[in-house]
C-alpha cells in the first residue's frame, strides 16, 4: 500500500499558508517578466480560475443530493422538530441582521474601493452589464416578485442557470415526497429504499470528488497570488485585512454577545456554564474545522451543562443540519463587500435575496468540508455579481478564509449548544407542570382524608 504524499498529510490551511509564500516571491522576483520559457504569473492566475470553475460545476449537484440524503435519512420528532426550525430560524435571522447592519453601516468594502482594478481587472465606478441588469430588474419588481422570479420554471432550469434558490426548493419538494413514499408505501418500498440508496452513493461520490478538488485549493492560491502580486506589489496584502476584520468582527457579536444573552436570559445558563463547560467543543471545532466532527465534544459539553440527552443529540446531531450560522452569516457579509469594492449599492430587494440565498445554502451544505468555500460563489451568483469578479476574488479571499473558516466552525457549534439549551427549556417546563399539578393533587386529598 503506498505512503501518503507528505504534502497531502499537512493540514489544508498549512498548505495554503505554504503557497501565499510562494506566490508572493514569485511575483515579487518576476513581476509581469516572462521566465520559464515564456510562463508568465498572469498565466498562474488562471489555475486559480479552473479552480473556482470546478466548485461552481459541483455545488449545484452537491447541494441537490445533499438535501435530498438529508430528508430521506434523518428522523425528527414532528413537535420537537417544529421548535428545533423555529429556535434555528429565530438565530439566523438574528444573525442577518448583525451582518446586514454592521455592514450598510460600516461599509468595509470600500476600502476596497480603487483597489479592483488592481485585484480584479475592472474598471471601479463602472460596474458591468450583468450587474446593472440586476439592479435594473430589482428596481423595477417588488422584493416578493425579485424573490419569486427564482422559483424554477421548469425542473431542469435550476441546474442549467445555477439557481441556488430553486435547487434548494426542487430538492425540499422531491426529498419530501421521497420521504412520504419511503414511510407510507408498501408494495413500492423496495424500489424507494433503492432509490435512497442510490442518492447516497451518489452523494457520496461527489463529497469525494470535493475532497479532490480541495487539494488543488493551494494551487489556485500560488497561481492567483503570483500574479495579482506580479502586476500591483505586496502591498496588496494591506487591504485583505479589512476584509478578515470585517468577517471576524461580525460573527464575534453573534457568537461572544448574542448566544451567551440568550443562553442567561432565555435558557437560564449563565455565560460561565455556557462559555466555559462549552469551550472544549468550541475549541475542538476551531482546530478540525468542523462543527460536524465536534459532534462528540459537544455532547460531552452539553451534559456538562445538565442539558438532558434528547434535547442534546436532537441539538447537535439533527440539527447541526440547519445549525450553521457561521456559513450564512459569512456567505451574506461576503457578498455585501465585494458589492461596496465595485462601488455598487445593492438595492434591498438585492440584499434579502443574499439573506435568502445564504440561509438556504447554509442548511443545504452540512457536513460538507469547506462548505462555505463551495457556496460563496452561488451566493455572489445570487446577489448579481458578474462571473468575471466572482472567479477572480474568490482565490484572493482563500488566503485569509483558513481563519475565517475556524472561526465559522466554532460559531456553528456554539449555535448546536445554544438550540440544545433552548430546547431542553420546553422540556422542563413539560416535566414540571404534571409534577407540580400531581403534588397538588396529593395535598388535596390528604387534606381532605385529614
Amino acid at each position: 500500500m503506498q505512503a501518503t504524499p507528505r504534502w497531502f498529510s499537512l493540514p489544508l490551511y498549512t498548505q495554503v499558508l505554504i503557497a501565499v509564500t510562494c506566490g508572493a516571491l514569485l511575483g515579487v522576483v518576476f513581476g509581469q517578466e516572462p521566465y520559464l520559457g515564456g510562463l508568465r504569473n498572469e498565466q498562474l492566475g488562471r489555475l486559480g480560475l479552473f479552480v473556482v470553475t470546478l466548485l461552481k460545476m459541483l455545488a449545484i449537484p452537491l447541494i441537490f443530493f445533499a438535501i435530498l440524503d438529508a430528508l430521506i435519512r434523518t428522523s425528527l420528532p414532528m413537535r420537537q422538530g417544529g421548535k428545533l426550525l423555529v429556535i434555528c430560524l429565530v438565530n439566523v435571522s438574528v444573525a442577518m441582521t448583525i451582518g446586514l447592519v454592521l455592514m450598510n453601516t460600516w461599509q468595509p468594502g470600500l476600502t476596497w474601493y480603487g483597489h479592483v482594478d488592481e485585484l480584479l481587472h475592472l474598471v471601479p465606478g463602472a460596474p458591468p452589464s450583468a450587474v446593472n441588469l440586476a439592479a435594473v430588474q430589482a428596481g423595477s419588481q417588488s422584493p416578493i416578485e425579485y424573490l419569486a422570479s427564482y422559483i424554477p420554471r421548469t425542473i431542469l432550469a435550476p441546474f442549467s442557470s445555477n439557481n441556488i434558490i430553486g435547487i434548494v426548493l426542487l430538492a425540499l419538494v422531491i426529498g419530501a415526497l421521497l420521504r412520504r413514499l419511503r414511510g407510507t408505501a408498501d408494495q413500492g418500498s423496495g424500489i424507494i429504499h433503492t432509490l435512497a440508496r442510490t442518492i447516497e452513493r451518489i452523494y457520496g461520490w461527489l463529497v469525494q470528488m470535493l475532497g479532490w478538488i480541495i487539494l488543488a485549493v493551494p494551487l489556485a492560491v500560488f497561481g492567483v497570488v503570483a500574479q495579482v502580486v506580479g502586476k500591483a506589489g505586496i502591498g496588496v496584502f494591506t487591504v485583505l485585512w479589512i476584509f478578515l476584520a470585517a468577517m471576524l468582527l461580525g460573527l464575534a457579536i453573534h457568537a461572544l454577545l448574542y448566544y451567551p444573552l440568550v443562553a442567561w436570559l432565555v435558557g437560564k445558563k449563565s455565560p460561565k456554564i455556557y462559555l466555559g463547560q462549552g469551550a472544549d467543543a468550541i475549541m475542538t471545532a476551531m482546530s478540525c474545522n468542523s462543527s460536524l466532527a465536534t459532534v462528540p465534544v459537544t455532547l460531552r459539553c452539553l451534559e456538562r451543562m445538565q442539558v438532558s440527552p434528547q434535547s442534546a443529540r436532537l441539538a447537535a446531531c439533527v440539527g447541526t443540519n440547519l445549525n450553521n450560522d457561521g456559513i450564512t452569516l459569512y456567505e451574506a457579509m461576503a457578498a455585501l463587500f465585494l458589492a461596496q469594492a465595485l462601488g455598487f449599492e445593492l438595492p434591498m430587494a438585492n440584499q434579502v435575496l443574499i439573506v435568502v440565498a445564504s440561509i438556504i445554502a447554509g442548511a443545504g451544505v452540512a457536513g460538507i468540508p469547506e462548505a462555505g468555500l463551495i457556496v460563496l460563489p452561488l451566493v455572489l451568483s445570487a446577489a448579481g455579481l458578474p462571473p468575471q469578479v466572482i472567479v477572480a476574488a474568490i482565490p484572493l479571499i482563500m488566503t485569509v478564509d483558513w481563519i475565517i473558516a475556524r472561526a465559522r466552525s466554532g460559531v456553528n457549534v456554539m449555535s448546536d449548544m445554544l438550540v440544545a439549551i433552548l430546547l431542553d427549556v420546553g422540556q422542563v417546563q413539560t416535566a414540571i407542570v404534571p409534577a407540580v399539578a400531581q403534588s397538588q393533587a396529593e395535598k388535596s386529598s390528604a387534606a381532605q382524608s385529614s
